[in-house]
């Protein structure tokens, strides 16, 4: 298995193509925008330029790691003779399913089709397709190049044989593969998401501030970062998306949404990626600065 395609080239998708075409994978990076694909390639070497003035590549590394990815406009181009495709496109399910009906049909019939979702179903997503048994979830953390964890989940009619070799392909890119089962959240965003949620309901109840619950959990809870500007960094509409797909999952009202996150969200008030979330970004990209109105 060499030959690896990668759809989406945001801000998950250009991370895993370059985790794998640092370890000499040749990589097909996926996006109907060629702005995303510029803007995708440019955060790939602007990360290999951290890792060569580190010291933990050289510039001859970083030169193949560029080499080693191609990019497409073209799904079915994108899609042809490759042994694996990893999906990393926007956390909506509508969405996924049409991407892996086409995968389906444009991919060769033995490719392994993986999808980075955080939280929807793997087995709805197989559902889609005429192979549910070559179709699996390679849920990688942010920033992926940095992150060791990739949650590897089963859907319902996965192989034992696909679930051993993407473990073994997991090894192989240095990562620490944890296999867990097919429900709405999987492990990580499903202990996760709740403790964000909780901490956005924290806020909007008035119990304390922005800087003071972040540090309350990074000093009290030795958290590297607090959850508020966690859920900044991933993005509120992310966090949203997946706290919607748990309480829908489970119908569970222990899972629904925060009114104040919803609320963000809809005045496009996402995080880090939008310039303001809990924090202001506009003066640097660390949470420095209490956004306005929580300030």
């Amino acid at each position: 298995m060499k030959n690896i395609a990668v759809i989406g080239a945001g801000t998950m998708g250009n991370g895993i193509a370059h985790t794998f075409a640092q370890f000499n994978f040749k990589v097909h990076l996926v996006d109907i925008s060629e702005v995303s694909l510029e803007k995708g390639m440019y955060t790939i070497a602007r990360n290999l330029d951290r890792m060569v003035a580190k010291e933990k590549i050289s510039e001859a590394d970083k030169l193949q790691t560029i080499n080693n990815i191609s990019t497409f406009t073209s799904l079915k181009e994108g899609v042809s003779n490759v042994d694996l495709v990893v999906e990393a496109a926007t956390e909506n399910e509508a969405l996924k399913t049409k991407i892996f009906k086409n995968l389906d049909e444009f991919s060769n019939e033995k490719t392994i089709l993986a999808t980075n979702t955080s939280s929807i179903s793997i087995t709805q997503i197989a559902a889609a397709t005429k192979r549910p048994d070559k179709v699996i979830g390679m849920h990688f953390m942010n920033p992926v190049p940095i992150m060791k964890l990739v949650e590897i989940i089963r859907g319902y009619n996965t192989s034992d044989a696909v679930m051993d070799t993407i473990v073994s392909l997991t090894q192989a890119i240095h990562k620490i593969p944890v296999e867990v089962n097919d429900y709405p959240g999987f492990v990580a965003n499903r202990i996760l998401m709740p403790m964000i949620n909780e901490s956005i309901e924290t806020l909007y109840n008035g119990v304390a501030g922005v800087n003071e619950i972040d540090t309350v959990m990074k000093l009290g809870m030795a958290h590297p970062m607090g959850p508020l500007q966690l859920a900044d960094f991933i993005g509120l509409d992310v966090c949203l998306s997946i706290l919607n797909v748990m309480y829908h999952g489970y119908k569970n009202p222990k899972y629904a949404p925060c009114p104040l996150l919803i609320n963000m969200v809809t005045a496009g008030k996402l995080g880090l990626k939008s310039g303001e979330g809990f924090y202001d970004y506009t003066e640097s990209r660390k949470a420095e600065k209490v956004a306005k109105m929580f300030s």
